[in-house]
Order: C-alpha cells, then sequence, then structure tokens
C-alpha cells in the first residue's frame, strides 16, 4: 500500500476540544519555552515586561504561568481560556499526549478525565489514528 492511499486521519476523528477547563485545573503551572512566551505576548497585544508582571512566575531561568484559585490565571469559568491563541505548546499538544500510544493506562484515565475524546473508540483504533496524525505531522501544528 503506497502513501496516497493510506487515509488521510483529522485530529476531529479522535478529539475535539470541549473548552470545559477541566485541564486547566490544578496547582502546577506550565512552563514556557521561548516561542510559547512570544506568542503569548503576541496575542495579549501587551509589552513582555507587562505579560510577565502580570501572567509569569519567573524562577531564574524558568518562566511559567501564574496559578490562580486553583486553575491557571488565563482561565475563566464562563469563556474558558483567555489566551487561546497564545497559549503554550503544552496545552496545544494536551490531552493528545504522546504517553497515550505507549500505555493503555494512561489512554484510559486521560480520556476519562476529558470530554473531548470522541466516545466508542477503543484503544487499538484510537493507536492507529493517533499514530497515523503522528505520521502526518499533524500533531506538530498544533504545538506551532
Amino acid at each position: 500500500m503506497n502513501e496516497q492511499s493510506l487515509p488521510r486521519y483529522r485530529v476531529s476523528d479522535i478529539y475535539t476540544c470541549s473548552r470545559c477547563g477541566f485541564c486547566c485545573h490544578g496547582e502546577t503551572t506550565v512552563s514556557l519555552d521561548a516561542h510559547d512566551q512570544q506568542r503569548m505576548i503576541t496575542a495579549l497585544r501587551l509589552s513582555r515586561e507587562e505579560v510577565c508582571r502580570r501572567y509569569w512566575r519567573v524562577t531564574g531561568s524558568v518562566v511559567q504561568m501564574q496559578v490562580r484559585d486553583g486553575h491557571c490565571i488565563f482561565y475563566d469559568q464562563q469563556s474558558g481560556c483567555t489566551v487561546h491563541e497564545g497559549r503554550p505548546w503544552r496545552c496545544r499538544q494536551w490531552p493528545l499526549h504522546p504517553s497515550m500510544l505507549a500505555d493503555e493506562n494512561n489512554f484510559q484515565t486521560i480520556t476519562q478525565s476529558c470530554p473531548g475524546f470522541k466516545k466508542g473508540l477503543d484503544y487499538e483504533e484510537f493507536c492507529r489514528i493517533f499514530q497515523a496524525l503522528f505520521d502526518q505531522g499533524d500533531l506538530d501544528k498544533m504545538q506551532r
């Protein structure tokens, strides 16, 4: 079977974000690489200094988003992520984490905690589509 005859999948074949905010809750935070920082600055239309002062926690060379009241500083109960276009790559990737391909328990845990996963998809089918998305390079697009 040649590459042209392989089915072309979309992320929505396995997952569509419902923007429920479950993944935005908790006392941990997300570290930001240089690309994340610039994407966030651009999306917020503020200076680096202002974004840093208002939204980031900087410890040495580590830059992280702040946590407020048990959730990401950018999470709003009514509207969800208030920096959605500028969100970090880890937020763009989640919950489609590569560990799901290696461990069915990770698949079960993540899909049970996130309502965005397509219902009725068994682990084998999920892995087949998820791996195809990796191979197609489509998951890389989520990180940009």
